[in-house]
């Protein structure tokens, strides 16, 4: 039954992908294809191209904005460590809840459609708990701040501590403190290049400090319009993917070689030795590793200063790989993908369907033929090597799906933790899909319970559709073998994609 039903299927997929050819749709996905300037413009401005559907996964780090020789960025870095001391200046008094929100409270700028949303570009902002703990930590661990001996002072520098200020908070703050200057950056860029029709004065608030008054000041800017909102372009040489330059996960990494860079032989050992007592374990996992460091830290906060300072030392290549990082992103999340789009524009993927459950099957389907059939497995490798990052292929199929009638929410939350995509078509019409790489360590307990479980928590009217990525036989067998374990290998609803490297259908 199941392989008559998936021949039908594979039937019709056929007839509708000739049926569409010859007059794919014309798809909009990135500011240039929105505002009507080219991708060469927009890099020759020196700015990333961005997605106006969905959130790219990079985020600003202030290390680059210090670390450049741009006099500009100069400015804007003494600014940002300017208002910080202000703020470090203010933690310990009592201060009015009105003044707490007005200096330490802050929007998240989702205008720049950059950071960590997987849905559309909104997230939580800086709010009561930024302030709080930002508070705390310039009033303990961080009351030097401002006032260091060696490392010089650095806005990830706060980002040091686990469970503290985290790097997409940072980015966040970072990005409200040069708000004014992106929104300079963008003016400049849409005066000269973007029709004036799709142009309009936005009064943006909170955009400069003034120390006398002690309060924000806003300032109306020419920007371009979408959905009502405006839109910031942000510079290619600030932005970073995955880890900022200053990070408590290299803080860690490089823990050992930091105690050995103590230059007091009687405090280096003291700190060897403090640290070898909080380890213990003959053979410690990373995690005992990490709490061992923390404790540590805690105890010789100075260590800090000495990691940020080496991280100083090495700032070329700071510059040097974040390059290489953007290149990347601009491969994976604009070339690539604008290839398999244009791949599956070609058949009706961008066809709606009587139900949120069609659709989601007819599309998979779509998708998979054009990865497995038509080389579109090559957009999740990267040099050879397949993507590792499951957020960035969450990303990726979002940014593939954007044209439905549907509404395609990820990681939506309805009291039982996220599910990757809810397909629906108002309150009546769901379905869940979970869109998995092999390689997650979470995938059999995945199979067994998650999306089923995420599914009654919706509500959805349609069975979950599981859709998981393969890149090498081992990962095929061993997804085999926990579907037969659960005895879910005739089930329709979940897909395996076969990413492996072929032959290139151009040669077959």
């Amino acid at each position: 039954m199941l392989a008559m039903h998936l021949f039908r299927c594979y039937k019709q997929f056929l007839s509708n992908t000739r049926t569409n050819m010859k007059n794919p749709p014309k798809l909009r996905v990135y500011f240039s294809d929105f505002f009507g300037v080219t991708p060469e413009e927009i890099s020759q401005h020196g700015s990333f191209n961005i997605s106006l559907i969905n959130d790219l996964p990079l985020f600003i780090d202030p290390f680059l904005i210090f670390n450049s020789s741009k006099d500009e960025y100069k400015i804007l870095h003494e600014d940002i460590i300017k208002y910080v001391r202000f703020l470090k200046s203010k933690a310990s008094e009592k201060i009015l809840p009105g003044l707490v929100k007005s200096w330490y409270h802050f929007p998240e700028i989702k205008e720049n459609w950059l950071g960590f949303s997987k849905s559309g570009n909104s997230g939580r902002g800086l709010g009561a708990k930024f302030a709080s703990q930002l508070k705390f930590e310039l009033t303990s661990i961080f009351k030097d701040f401002g006032e260091e001996e060696s490392g010089g002072t650095h806005l990830s520098k706060l980002t040091l501590i686990k469970g503290g200020v985290g790097k997409d908070s940072i980015s966040d703050f970072t990005c409200n403190l040069i708000k004014g200057y992106l929104a300079q950056y963008t003016e400049d860029f849409s005066l000269k290049h973007i029709d004036k029709s799709r142009l309009q004065k936005f009064n943006l608030d909170k955009v400069f400090f003034n120390y006398e008054t002690q309060t924000w000041a806003g300032k109306t800017f020419t920007l371009p319009r979408f959905n009502g909102q405006y839109i910031l372009l942000t510079p290619s040489d600030i932005l970073t993917k995955d880890d900022a330059w200053i990070s408590h996960q290299g803080l860690i990494e490089d823990f050992s070689a930091i105690i050995g860079s103590v230059s007091n032989d009687q405090l280096r050992a003291q700190i060897d030795n403090y640290f070898r007592r909080n380890l213990r374990l003959a053979k410690p996992r990373k995690s005992d590793y990490e709490k061992a460091a923390e404790l540590v830290i805690a105890k010789y906060p100075q260590l800090l200063d000495i990691y940020v300072s080496q991280r100083v030392k090495n700032g070329d290549d700071a510059t040097s790989e974040n390059i290489e990082k953007i290149n990347a992103a601009q491969e994976v999340f604009v070339k690539n993908l604008s290839a398999l789009i244009k791949n599956v524009a070609t058949t009706e993927f961008y066809e709606t369907s009587p139900n949120s459950y069609a659709e989601g099957m007819q599309r998979i389907a779509y998708l998979k033929h054009v990865i497995e059939k038509q080389d579109g497995y090559r957009i999740f490798y990267l040099r050879g090597k397949p993507i590792s990052r499951e957020a960035d292929l969450q990303v990726m199929f979002k940014l593939t799906w954007f044209a439905s009638a549907y509404s395609f929410d990820a990681e939506v939350n309805n009291g039982r933790g996220p599910s990757d995509f809810l397909v629906s078509y108002g309150s009546g019409d769901k379905s869940v899909i979970e869109f998995k790489l092999a390689k997650n360590s979470k995938l059999e307990q995945n199979i067994k319970n998650q999306a089923d479980v995420y599914s009654d928590a919706s509500r959805a009217t349609h069975p979950p559709i599981k859709v998981i990525l393969y890149f090498t036989d081992s990962e095929l067998t061993k997804v085999n073998r926990m579907l037969d374990k659960a005895k879910l290998r005739e089930c329709k609803e979940i897909i395996l994609i076969d990413a492996r490297v072929k032959e290139s259908a151009s040669k077959i």
